[in-house]
């Protein structure tokens, strides 16, 4: 076939044609204010893969009355920038589309820096990467940064219509049907990347009708092009910290179905590394003294997970995503110690008292170290009455214990020896 890959020729021209992204490209909207101004300033589009980044960036600067040039950091050179903004002095501005703007290096940087200041250069720059993390400041000072969004379904299948009935563009030249299940497999299973449901409609076509007068698009034909769900999920991208994020958030709130969600997103990106350091931390951060014994059953879990493997290493790990999610919950534990952590950095430390100061060595006895201390064991209960922080801080209270689960019997305990204390 010799014309370009249909997502390609595809690609809205103007705001218009953009599908989805109205919280951008809307009506009223700040790209839509911008396009309409004739009055771009310099922007960064971040999303996951082929959800239209640079189609929309093109579809931005075909808007306006503007020359673009469209370049990527990796491939091109400054040589090639140099072009465009000789370019742009010629014929007053011009818009650069920089994909992979985050892999943009210091030379070729410090060359757009003054031209982007000057605004001979106006930027729209496509990425993968969450620009806060990926994008040197110098960059991403001087531009705008809107986040774009996946596609649901039935935007994707109003993509997958036009494709079919434009003629010049599209596949209208061909004279094919295409069944509902086919379709909505086209559009769910993509997993909200566009680009992926285009080729497969592409191929689809193209392998089907041959010489046939009319063909048909069946389920099973778009199932063998698509293959499998166009998963996305980078383990050192963005949207892998809120992937895990999500996922301790639904086990923190007890939502068992979200929970299994979000582990299951995990599952499929292969990161049993994360799931194992997330839900170990999770049993003591969020479950804590509610139920002691959630640690070591998660530890448990996990180094089993760890001897099987995926596919096996699944069944471990639910058993302990559903008991952490229906465990009782307390953070009192780790919320004390975060607060003595605060005084001491603040300041407030204070000196040990003296009976409890190491007595161990000659002299100590002398200088008072350990003298008045009273040893719990000699007493009944194996408790007695006597100061242990530091007068500074004597009266302070750090651990609050939680009426859940376990912790229960802890803070009856507690209460119990604040009453004694009072005595």
């Amino acid at each position: 076939m010799s014309k370009k890959p249909l997502a390609f020729q595809m690609r809205p021209k103007t705001i218009e044609e953009i599908v989805g992204q109205d919280h951008l490209v809307g009506e009223g909207k700040i790209i839509h204010r911008m396009v309409k101004a004739k009055h771009l300033s310099s922007m960064i589009l971040y999303g996951p893969p082929g959800i239209g980044k640079t189609s929309i960036a093109t579809a931005i600067a075909g808007s306006t009355n503007y020359a673009f040039r469209t370049l990527n950091a990796v491939v091109h050179n400054k040589k090639d920038m140099e072009i465009v903004v000789q370019e742009a002095k010629m014929s007053g501005g011009i818009i650069l589309i920089l994909d992979e703007v985050h892999r943009l290096d210091k030379g070729k940087q410090d060359f757009l820096l003054p031209h982007l200041e000057s605004g001979l250069v106006t930027l729209i720059g496509a990425t993968t990467s969450n620009p806060y993390h990926a994008i040197n400041p110098a960059i991403r000072s001087r531009c705008q940064i809107f986040e774009l969004k996946p596609l649901f379904p039935d935007q994707i299948k109003e993509v997958l219509y036009r494709a079919l009935k434009d003629t010049s563009r599209g596949l209208g030249e061909y004279n094919v049907i295409i069944t509902d299940d086919a379709l909505n497999h086209l559009a769910t299973a993509c997993g909200g990347d566009v680009r992926s449901a285009l080729n497969a409609l592409e191929l689809a076509v193209i392998s089907t009708t041959n010489d046939k007068s009319e063909a048909e698009i069946t389920l099973n034909i778009v199932e063998e092009c698509l293959q499998k769900k166009s998963f996305y999920h980078d383990k050192d991208g963005d949207g892998h910290y809120d992937v895990l994020s999500a996922f301790q958030k639904s086990i923190r709130g007890s939502d068992v179905d979200a929970a299994i969600h979000y582990l299951a997103r995990l599952i499929e990106a292969g990161d049993l590394t994360s799931i194992g350091r997330r839900l170990l931390i999770i049993a003591y951060e969020d479950i804590g003294l509610a139920s002691p014994q959630a640690g070591s059953r998660t530890l448990a879990a996990i180094e089993s997970a760890e001897r099987v493997g995926f596919p096996e290493a699944r069944i471990p790990l639910a058993n302990a995503v559903v008991e952490l999610c229906l465990s009782p919950k307390s953070n009192s534990a780790y919320k004390a110690l975060d607060q003595a952590l605060a005084d001491i950095r603040s300041g407030h430390v204070g000196e040990i008292p003296l009976h409890l100061k190491d007595a161990h060595y000659k002299g100590a006895k002398d200088l008072g170290r350990g003298v008045e201390y009273q040893y719990p064991h000699d007493f009944e209960g194996g408790w007695v009455k006597q100061q242990y922080l530091p007068d500074l801080l004597k009266a302070k209270k750090y651990y609050v214990p939680k009426q859940s689960g376990q912790e229960k019997s802890f803070h009856a305990i507690y209460e119990k020896l604040e009453e004694l204390k009072k005595k």
